[in-house]
Order: structure tokens, then sequence, then C-alpha cells
């Protein structure tokens, strides 16, 4: 794969993203959603951590702030990292299906890495009220946006049976993150990467003579 269609595959990436990071942010408040199907739905979220809403500061003796600052520098360099590893790929003419795992990473990546450099400079909050886009009065600073998430989908919405232990009676949901365009491309390349691992990192073909 040439670094031309690798850039699109970004740049697209990134485009849907944003896009729809930006649409739900100017039209919709925090905790506000909309049901597209009983199954899926737009729910506007914001994720001050890692995965799964994680922050630093749950896990090392250090302020919430603080724990987003270390946060969002650490995602800076294993962007750059990930650029790396992928400008060369390119260069060595890796396998297509490496080179396209590694840029929908990327992607997804970047995607989120702008919300948590940017967005808290750009907009204002979202609590009871839709932001505004370019606002005087930002939420925060450089460095401590938080991640838009939007994508829900409550595949199984019901409640345990009661005869089940512990759990019984309990409400219980499958799949219950909310995630976003860029998360997507992540876990797709994450995905290529295990199910076409011989693909993506072919053996040397003395090593294949060889067994």
């Amino acid at each position: 794969m040439k670094l031309q269609k690798s850039l699109l595959i970004i740049v697209l990436v990134l485009l849907i993203d944003q896009i729809s990071k930006i649409y739900v942010k100017t039209h919709f408040f925090l905790g506000e959603s909309n049901e597209v199907f009983s199954w899926f739905k737009i729910l506007f979220i914001e994720n001050e951590g890692a995965a799964w809403g994680t922050k630093l500061s749950d896990l090392l003796p250090v302020s919430e702030s603080t724990g987003k600052l270390i946060l969002t520098i650490f995602r800076l360099f294993a962007i750059m990292g990930i650029g790396y590893w992928l400008w060369d790929i390119i260069k060595k003419q890796s396998p297509k299906t490496l080179i396209l795992a590694v840029s929908l990473i990327f992607a997804g990546a970047l995607g989120n890495i702008i919300d948590s450099v940017f967005y808290g400079l750009i907009f204002d909050h979202s609590n009871g009220q839709v932001a505004t886009l370019f606002s005087p009065e930002p939420y925060e600073s450089l460095f401590y946006g938080k991640v838009v998430d939007m994508l829900y989908f409550p595949l199984i919405d019901t409640s345990w049976p009661d005869w089940v232990p512990y759990f019984g009676g309990n409400r219980f949901r499958f799949f219950e993150p909310v995630f976003n365009i860029a998360d997507t491309a992540i876990s797709t390349g994450v995905g290529i990467l295990i199910v076409f691992n011989k693909k993506a990192f072919p053996k040397p073909e003395k090593e294949e003579s060889k067994s």
C-alpha cells in the first residue's frame, strides 16, 4: 500500500470522527440521547480518562488535572511512535494488511488526541446546555479537553431473572460502553492485526523453507 492510500484512510477517518463529534457537541447537551433504533442510540458523554473512562488519578496519587495532563502527554508520545511505525512499514513496503491496520490505529488515536488537546480550548461546557464552537469562554485550557463519545449499542437491555444468585433482579445491558468513530478505527485496526496476523506479519522466506 502506498503512502497516498494510507493518508486517504487517515483523512477519511479523521473527517468522519471530528464531524460527528463537533455535531454532537453543538447539538446535544451532556447526557442527552436520541434513539435511532431500539438497539442503537446517540448518547452524548465525555471521557476525561483513558479506555472505559479510567482516570490516572484513580490509579496513582496525583490530582485529576495532573493525571489528565500526564495522560494527554503520553498519548502525544504514543501517536508519534505509531506515526513512525506507519512511516517505516510503508517505506519498507510491508504487507497491505499491516499498513491498513496501523493506518486505522493511527487515525483513531489522532482523532481522540485532537479532543484531548484542543476541545477544552475551543468549546464551552455542555452541562445542561449545547456547547458553542470557538466559544469566548472555553471550559478548559490546552491539553485538558475531554474526548467526545456518542455511539451506544444496548443490544440487550433486560433484567437478570430473580433466581440468579447475586445478580437476580439487577439490570443487565449488553453492549454497555459508549464510544466514537476514533475508538472504532482503533478497535478495527487491532482486530485486523489479531485475525489476520499471518498476513500482517508473514514469516521470512528462509524461515518458511526451514519449516
